[in-house]
């Protein structure tokens, strides 16, 4: 089969829209499909048009089967607005397609991010409600039965609960189709959306991958098989394993901004900076192209999310001028499209948090104050948390405990919040944070054996959690920060031994790096500064530095050259 380019897409414009030699069926009066506020209009896609091959056979008229694949295509690579757009094709073409209302549901159901909101709910609801009624194959029976299983009862059963009932719907369809692709694409899904972050055994997440795996040999092009595996080994114990995947996925769908900056995920575990930039520079570029194409209210998140990975890369090479060239753009985007608020509030969130702290300007961190937009931050208490994080950690390494002791409170309250809210995993995130910023009060205060005890909890609990995927990263590492603890205290030996631990989870950051040489070089042991002091300067060869630690670097390496 061939991809799904824009040629393609051109002459299923022509019979979707025009009805060139196609029978079109009316809807039946009993579908009342104004009922669901289908999005419609042309695709909007920027570059060549490429999201990859799909063949997912279908009962409905033959004209749809095309355009049936690009919107499977679509939903695979996360592009949910434009599969809607391209599903409702479907049913305009063909009403009585079951398929195209399961789709739609699909849409809605943003497995791997927030949940989908009520209005999307209802949508989805609604377009089930449709497909029951409708004729379907056994096969096709099996996929509505599936998604239903999350949509029933939306209203009163939890978000998790309907998702784990959806991974057993699609596990029986899997074990009873063990040839059928998309189910097993499907349910890989399911299962990364379900895995527990705080098991270690990545359970789900290998399960997963050993599936898709089995199927990549012979489907290099699948987009979905390609993605899912990057986010199945989205972890430092497991970034290896999709190396390949993730250089692979940006050709695969070149017209998916979310495409684009997946393979970043897999560099950023690696610490492959050169090639975590160049994702997410393509990344946001063609999400610019995509906003400006559709006209859209206010910046999309897309490049709002590779904008907070970017920056991330950026300050791992020591390139301050061009991580604050990013800010500095993000200062400008005081509207955001409505609908993808939730996740665009974490980047401006972290990015200022960011670049403060890893460049260690405390009084900085100190002040940072909410994103000047029109974000009711109130209402994202997880993202607000990293904004108190940061001033808590700047107002004690500042020694102004009493402020510090102030945005420790503030953290305590929203981490209440999260709890009232039973969203476990991210009020778990913010007590890693109380912990760490109650450390360094310690600290300030001159009491280094609490402040060891409170980094240390910090640092267990954080390693036993497994971080969001909106995030390149935590903040600051909670074992990084007490490697610099160590290093307080003047116990370079322990520090030492925090970085390098550090390091294995967290390859080539800029601060671990430095942390180690700074360590080793106080330990007296000079071979292993200087080995971490060249890693240092290599990281940031390319790079607009003015970072005191490379002259630092360099003053060292000049001092300590090898004879020849």
């Amino acid at each position: 089969m061939k991809p799904l380019n824009s040629i393609f897409l051109f002459a299923c414009f022509l019979v979707l829209t025009v009805n060139i030699g196609c029978k079109n069926k009316k809807a039946s009066p009993d579908l009342n499909l104004a009922s669901i506020d289908l999005a419609r209009g042309e695709l909007l896609l920027c570059g060549n048009g490429q999201f990859g091959e799909i063949s997912f056979p279908l009962s409905c008229n033959n004209e749809t089967q095309q355009a049936f694949n690009l919107a499977i295509a679509l939903l695979h690579s996360f592009e949910y607005k434009e599969a809607e757009k391209a599903f409702a094709k479907v049913i305009d073409t063909d009403p009585e397609c079951a398929m195209a209302y399961w789709g739609v549901a699909m849409s809605m159901y943003h497995s791997l991010w927030s949940p989908p909101t009520k209005k999307e709910m209802e949508k989805g609801s609604k377009s089930l409600e449709i497909a029951k009624t409708l004729t379907k194959t056994q096969r096709e029976q099996q996929y509505v039965d599936a998604i239903g299983a999350y949509y029933k009862d939306w209203d009163s059963v939890d978000h998790k609960t309907r998702s784990l009932l959806y991974e057993k719907k699609m596990e029986t369809i899997y074990n009873n189709n063990k040839e059928d692709i998309e189910a097993a694409v499907f349910y890989a899904l399911a299962l990364n959306s379900t895995a527990d972050p705080t098991d270690k055994s990545y359970a789900n997440q290998l399960k997963a991958g050993k599936i898709l795996e089995g199927f990549f040999p012979g489907h290099p092009d699948h987009p979905g098989i390609a993605h899912y595996l990057i986010h199945n080994y989205d972890y430092p114990e497991l970034a290896e394993k999709a190396l390949s995947t993730a250089r692979r996925y940006a050709e695969i769908a070149p017209a998916s901004a979310h495409a684009q900056h997946m393979p970043s995920h897999i560099f950023t575990r690696l610490g492959l900076w050169d090639e975590s930039i160049r994702s997410n520079l393509n990344s946001a570029s063609s999400a610019r192209c995509y906003a400006e194409e559709s006209q859209m209210a206010g910046h999309w998140n897309q490049e709002i999310h590779a904008l907070d990975y970017l920056v991330y890369a950026y300050l791992q090479q020591g390139d301050n001028v061009k991580a604050n060239e990013q800010y500095k753009y993000l200062k400008t985007m005081y509207d955001v499209n409505p609908a993808d608020i939730a996740s665009a509030v974490y980047p401006f969130a972290a990015i200022p948090a960011r670049i403060a702290l890893e460049n260690k300007q405390w009084a900085v961190a100190a002040n940072i104050k909410p994103h000047a937009s029109e974000l009711d931050w109130e209402q994202f208490p997880w993202q607000k948390a990293i904004v108190h994080f940061a001033r808590a950690i700047g107002s004690a390494r500042s020694g102004d405990i009493v402020s510090a002791e102030k945005e420790a409170d503030t953290l305590q309250s929203l981490h209440e919040q999260l709890v009232t809210i039973k969203d476990e995993y991210k009020a778990k995130q913010v007590l890693i944070q109380i912990k760490a910023s109650q450390a360094w009060i310690s600290m300030a205060k001159g009491n280094p054996k609490q402040a060891i005890a409170y980094m240390a909890e910090a640092t267990n609990m954080e390693e036993n959690t497994a971080k969001h995927p909106v995030t390149p990263g935590e903040v600051l590492p909670a074992r990084e920060l007490l490697g610099d603890m160590f290093l307080e205290i003047d116990k370079p030996q322990k520090a030492l031994e925090s970085y390098e631990i550090d390091l294995k989870l967290h390859p080539n950051r800029f601060n671990g790096i430095y942390g180690a040489a700074l360590a080793a070089k106080q330990s007296g042991n000079r071979e292993k500064a200087r080995m971490y002091f060249e890693k240092l300067v290599k990281l940031a060869e390319n790079s607009n530095n003015d970072r005191p630690e490379i002259s630092e670097a360099k003053a060292f390496l000049g001092r300590n050259k090898i004879a020849t």
